[in-house]
């Protein structure tokens, strides 16, 4: 009995083992496969025209052409879109956050009536495609006069931030204990006070994975610049890189260039905030 009992926990072991392994394997390999596309770009980003599109492809540049990152830095107003990104990232992220913050601690942490009901239709929302309010809100924002202006980019994100950000944050807040906040109101807090010291110091993981989010969507946006804006000194990081494609020739090698090094910053954040956005996504939605 005893033999049969200890090859049994070996045969189980062996098989949690293999089991691992087989994981580790298929993780591995996603990995490669998602990182090809940008050893790719990388690689072409040294490379001249003719061999981008060698074939076989050359994964090793010879001779290596670092003088295709300045010359795509200078053939574009690069600083100029740079600037202009952040002009539009820094207070719409904020604004974001800000929104909604609010809007997930009043449906998750304050009691009224059709709450469960009115967040319902909120999410509902977020099957309709993008397309479908897109005339409505141009024509709204031409009739104000703003279009090529930056506010049509900017004002809507303090007026709610995104559904998907409120619902990330509220199922957040619903992992916190109510028991926080009764003894915060018990110590004469309002409301608000209750959100700034308690529930914010709480969620740093929750909103700094929604500023992450938020800074990648805007950094990377495209159609609502193209859309509202209308001229080239205002054009963003997103349009300037369309800048290196024509009707007749494309300069492939300095559209890589330029890409490598608008997509550092992204790479960067991602490097430094990672462990606050594994945990915000690890803990979003633990309780319902």
């Amino acid at each position: 009995m005893k033999t049969g009992s200890r090859s049994s926990r070996l045969g189980r072991t062996a098989r949690r083992r293999l089991g691992k392994t087989v994981v580790y394997l298929l993780c591995i390999l996603g990995s490669v496969l998602m990182l090809i596309p940008l050893a790719w770009l990388v690689r072409s980003s040294v490379m001249s025209l003719g061999q981008i599109f060698a074939f076989p492809p050359e994964w090793i540049p010879s001779p290596w052409r670092w003088e295709n990152y300045p010359q795509a830095l200078t053939s574009i107003p690069f600083f100029r879109y740079f600037v202009n990104t952040l002009v539009i990232l820094v207070p719409s992220v904020l604004g974001t956050v800000i929104t909604s913050t609010l809007a997930a601690y009043g449906f998750s942490r304050l009691q009224w009536p059709g709450r469960d009901i009115v967040f319902g239709i909120l999410l509902t929302t977020l099957m309709l495609p993008y397309a479908v309010t897109l005339i409505p809100t141009f024509l709204l924002w031409a009739s104000l006069g703003l279009v090529g202006t930056y506010w049509p980019l900017v004002v809507p994100h303090f007026f709610g931030g995104g559904i998907f950000y409120i619902f990330l944050l509220r199922q957040f807040f619903m992992t916190l204990p109510k028991e926080l906040d009764e003894a915060a109101i018990i110590d004469g807090a309002s409301p608000p006070q209750v959100l700034w010291y308690v529930i914010v110091p709480l969620s740093r993981p929750a909103l700094i994975t929604v500023v992450i989010f938020a800074t990648l969507f805007e950094w990377n946006d495209f159609l609502e610049p193209l859309i509202y804006i209308n001229r080239s000194s205002q054009h963003t990081l997103a349009l300037g890189l369309a800048e290196f494609t024509g009707l007749y020739t494309s300069q492939w090698h300095l559209l890589m260039a330029a890409s490598t090094v608008v997509i550092l910053p992204v790479l960067v954040l991602f490097f430094f905030a990672q462990r606050y956005f594994i945990e915000g996504i690890a803990l979003t939605g633990t309780k319902g």
